[in-house]
């Protein structure tokens, strides 16, 4: 199961990130987070350091290919597979493995295009998948995500984010991209205004499985720059998104 969590920059992806693979731990099942935001907030937000990432490992390959340390005959996918693996993170909980940026010439799309690949290497070890994805649509344009089975965007109650999840909807549909399931969820959301949120991201098209209304704990937590992971259990966010994985029978 591949679950990806979209939307604009700022919305609370890596929130729901955090949660979603909080939530499920415990529950028997072999987890991958993945962490495809250049801007890598997750780490942070489940507590750990990172030391290496996919973007290190490339820079790594193509410094030992130019050095010539790497064979004429050498399958470089091979190599790339190998240290990639070495590069995965294990806790006693779930696994982490960073994309990251690549700190020397060439843009993060040639990171980010690795991630189908890494995807469907990785997928036969793991019974869940949760990829925090890049900002905004590049995701879907480059089709780094278009074996996903689970797509949830994430908004918050601000116009730019609403339009944003309804653009992503929008073009799954125009390129194609067939989920299995594609879900809204709604983050900040004041509680006496919670009608009037729900009435207007209606106009998204996208059908709304959970709402994590407005919380000062998890206010707290982002300026502390606590991790995430760390929320009491009884926080508004940690009931919303453990409703939601019931609601996709995750457990």
């Amino acid at each position: 199961m591949i679950i990806a969590v979209s939307g604009k920059g700022g919305t609370g992806k890596t929130l729901v990130s955090s949660l979603l693979i909080k939530s499920l731990m415990g529950s028997s099942k072999d987890i991958l987070a993945i962490d495809a935001d250049p801007d890598s907030n997750l780490p942070e937000a489940l507590g750990i350091s990172v030391e290496r990432t996919v973007g290190d490992v490339r820079e790594e390959l193509k410094k030992d290919t130019a050095a010539g340390n790497i064979p004429s005959g050498a399958n470089k996918w091979d190599i790339l597979d190998y240290k990639i693996m070495e590069s995965v993170m294990e806790t006693p909980e779930f696994d982490l493995l960073v994309m990251g940026r690549p700190e020397g010439s060439g843009c993060y799309c040639a990171v980010n295009n690795m991630l189908r690949k890494i995807i469907e290497t990785l997928s036969s070890n793991y019974d869940i998948i949760v990829i925090d994805t890049e900002a905004g649509l590049e995701h879907l344009s480059r089709r780094t995500t278009q074996n996903v089975d689970i797509m949830l965007v994430v908004t918050d109650t601000s116009k730019r984010g609403i339009l944003t999840a309804q653009r992503i909807g929008e073009l799954s549909k125009e390129l194609d991209i067939s989920f299995k399931e594609l879900h809204l969820i709604v983050n900040r959301v004041k509680l006496d205004k919670e009608d009037e949120v729900l009435k207007k991201v209606s106009e998204t098209g996208l059908n709304v499985i959970g709402t994590i209304y407005e919380d000062e704990i998890v206010s707290e937590y982002d300026s502390e720059g606590k991790p995430l992971i760390n929320l009491p259990d009884d926080s508004n966010a940690n009931a919303a998104i453990s409703k939601i994985v019931n609601s996709l029978n995750l457990k």
